[in-house]
């Protein structure tokens, strides 16, 4: 019989990133790391997080019979609640028609967020601490998703625990059953502002809010490109224009919050399809 022989083990490249196709090839390592280094997934993880599982059903089970849920009374044809609350994993949109146009607030934003998600596995490509939960390896990663969800979070706390009547600010020591007096406060668009205060024509207003907004975002491209360049090498033209869309639009939604809370200015940008 004649001698069986084994195709040898492709040696490990530290400094070489292997992709799917190169394993199934054989052409590259199962792992980076020895075999000593390693451990089966069964039992070790897996019975790890059934435990997790467990233990997670219990604690929600013991806090569902410690506190019901909110229910309020039934549903009357007669009588309209003040104010009327989405459910609170939809107040945040609710939140944020206060603060933008309706469309944006409730499909342009809503849209980006969700293809933002969709996307982010294309635009982070780099391999290194995948499979690890560690703030190491992606710390811009990790600050702007964490940003993210905290922004969205914050305004589903306010739409929840501040708004009352009439959609009001109230805080937690007020009375919640009185109407609180009107604040005589007029909101202005910025093109407004402009015209008023630099007596320009309307469309040279409107010119200048389509610059500012521009501005904005071209200075958020830039910054980056110029001082942290390896940051944009490593993700290239395409998905560094890509990602730092998104971006910009996020940072964007809490600078116009603060504006419309500071200085009393409705739109910053309109345009015939929607106001900013």
């Amino acid at each position: 019989m004649a001698d069986q022989t084994h195709a040898p083990v492709a040696a490990r490249d530290p400094k070489k990133t292997y992709g799917l196709a190169d394993l199934v090839r054989g052409g590259a390592p199962g792992t980076a790391r020895p075999p000593e280094e390693t451990m089966f997934t069964w039992p070790h993880l897996v019975y790890v997080e059934f435990l997790a599982m467990l233990a997670s059903t219990v604690v929600l089970i013991v806090l569902s019979l410690l506190s019901g849920a909110p229910l309020e009374e039934a549903a009357s044809a007669d009588t309209t609640p003040n104010p009327m609350k989405a459910p609170w994993y939809f107040l945040g949109l609710q939140e944020l028609l206060v603060f933008f146009d309706p469309w944006l607030a409730g499909v342009v934003l809503p849209g980006l967020i969700i293809v933002g998600l969709m996307v982010i596995p294309y635009i982070d490509i780099n391999p290194k601490g995948i499979g690890q939960y560690n703030y190491t390896d992606r710390k811009f990663a990790v600050l702007t998703f964490c940003y993210g969800l905290a922004l969205w979070y914050i305004f589903i706390v306010v739409g929840v625990y501040l708004r009352g009547l009439d959609w009001g600010w109230y805080w937690p020591w007020d009375n919640w059953k009185l109407h609180k007096e009107a604040a005589a406060v007029s909101l202005i668009d910025l093109e407004i502002i402009m015209m008023q205060g630099l007596g320009i024509a309307q469309s040279t207003a409107n010119l200048l809010t389509y610059l500012i907004t521009g501005a904005f975002y071209a200075i958020g491209f830039t910054i980056p490109f110029l001082f942290f360049r390896k940051f944009y090498d490593a993700l290239g033209f395409v998905r560094y224009n890509l990602m730092m869309f998104f971006f910009m639009t996020m940072m964007l939604v809490p600078l116009k919050v603060m504006i419309r809370l500071m200085f009393n200015i409705k739109y910053l940008l309109i345009t015939p399809w929607f106001k900013i």
